[in-house]
């Protein structure tokens, strides 16, 4: 008889895969991955982590402060340290300041079991899939118990629970704020992937129709009860799919059988102050489409080992983070990553115009690069000037055509025509995501086709 999915999470977790085990399949992701000319990555041994007094418990639960710190700093998602739905203007005030070049480890908080549509009650809504109250972190059950520092609106505000911003010393506007992942550790075995009436790759329109290119009859969530119009958002059809972590795979049961994944951790959301309009709740800080400071970027090769570099707006960066993922497909295309909560360690360091430490482009726009790629980036509308945001792919595509000719041109020294030939028979161009309102398309660049 097969199981019910909450009765395999339930069995999941109480058998857990060890707090050793469980450290050790997350960093074995990362495992190698470093970046030519930056610091060695900082990462945590199992050994380290097993001895810690304070290490999480066996079924793998980091609660805030617990376990292995490696950073320099740390800050946790504690009720007064984040923001929910909206990231800094550049008139925040900083949770936390620290020195160019140190590092800092932030206890990143998922927002999926703590939304409206999911009870706002994350022990009830994991405990219904088989999560003792234990194992649901405490931080998640203080923000959707007691987050009061803005009003919140789910039909408006970002369902993203944004922890910063952290004031990093020297840097100014015109900078650029390079950011090293160093460390990315599931807090929990478990994520959850959500899909939203009125959102997604195959959501009904506002009013109620299809997009271009399907019927109504192909929608996601299928159309059934759709309840966006009775105020109350545990009725607007969603649907998020429970997914187990085992042996340092996602795990989704269907039926008799399951689907198994390898997690692939990062940030999707990591960014710098960009709104410039007073108060929390400027529409140009929801913290839904990302923007020229970054944001809600949602590229899943900004793992560990990875470096991403933002232009600076504010006096201090005011770097933040949100959206942590345990893995996601590109395009991103059911609204949501496999969202869970992690733990990462970053290395923030201020580059100078005219220093060489960061690439030209990263002056101007977001920009990475990981051992094996640089990576230049496009997005449709990152200052929100066509209409707030805009979902025009063909507008991200060119603008990361147009990034990676500039890097090529500027910073390798391609003559422009070449650049081009060379990114058409040679380059690979994905779409970050489709979801996020303005949408995203990221270039991979070897670095193994160069001889420099």
């Amino acid at each position: 008889m097969a199981k019910s999915m909450a009765e395999h999470a339930a069995e999941t977790i109480t058998k857990g895969i060890g707090r050793r085990g469980f450290i050790q399949a997350v960093a074995a992701l990362g495992a190698g991955v470093g970046i030519a000319g930056t610091a060695a990555c900082s990462t945590s041994s199992s050994s380290t982590a097993a001895s810690s007094s304070s290490a999480p418990t066996a079924t793998g639960i980091l609660q805030p402060g617990a376990g292995d710190i490696s950073g320099d700093h740390y800050l946790s998602s504690e009720v007064d340290q984040v923001l929910w739905g909206y990231v800094p203007t550049v008139e925040s005030q900083s949770v936390m300041q620290m020195k160019s070049g140190e590092t800092v480890t932030i206890d990143a908080l998922s927002h999926e079991g703590i939304l409206e549509d999911q009870g706002r009650d994350p022990v009830e809504f994991f405990g219904s899939k088989g999560v003792s109250e234990s194992d649901v972190l405490r931080d998640a059950i203080d923000i959707a118990g007691g987050y009061d520092r803005t009003v919140r609106n789910f039909d408006v505000d970002g369902p993203h629970v944004v922890t910063g911003p952290v004031f990093v010393e020297g840097a100014q506007r015109g900078d650029v704020l390079k950011i090293e992942t160093l460390e990315a550790i599931p807090r929990v075995p478990y994520g959850v992937v959500s899909s939203r009436h009125g959102k997604g790759a195959l959501a009904v329109t506002a009013s109620g129709e299809a997009p271009a290119g399907i019927d109504l009859s192909e929608v996601m969530p299928p159309i059934g009860s759709d309840g966006r119009k009775s105020g109350d958002p545990t009725q607007y059809g969603n649907v998020s799919t429970f997914t187990a972590v085992e042996d340092g795979q996602g795990v989704m049961q269907y039926g008799d059988a399951a689907v198994r994944f390898p997690l692939r951790p990062f940030m999707g959301m990591m960014g710098v102050a960009f709104a410039d309009e007073p108060g929390l709740t400027s529409p140009n800080a929801n913290s839904v489409p990302p923007t020229l400071g970054g944001g809600n970027i949602d590229i899943g090769l900004l793992g560990v080992g990875s470096t991403f570099y933002l232009p600076v707006f504010a006096e201090g960066a005011l770097f933040y983070v949100g959206d942590p993922h345990m893995a996601m497909g590109d395009g991103e295309v059911a609204l949501t990553a496999m969202e869970g909560s992690l733990r990462g360690t970053f290395r923030l360091t201020v580059c100078k115009a005219g220093s060489g430490d960061a690439p030209s482009v990263a002056y101007s726009y977001p920009f990475a690069e990981n051992a094996d790629s640089w990576i230049p980036i496009g997005l449709s509308d990152p200052d929100g000037a066509v209409d707030g945001q805009s979902s025009d792919l063909n507008a991200a595509m060119r603008r990361a055509v147009v990034n990676a000719l500039d890097f090529l041109e500027n910073d390798l020294g391609m003559d422009r025509a070449t650049a081009y030939a060379y990114l058409s028979a040679a380059a690979n161009f994905s779409v970050s995501q489709v979801v996020d309102k303005t949408v995203g398309v990221h270039a991979q660049i070897s670095k193994t086709h160069f001889d420099r």
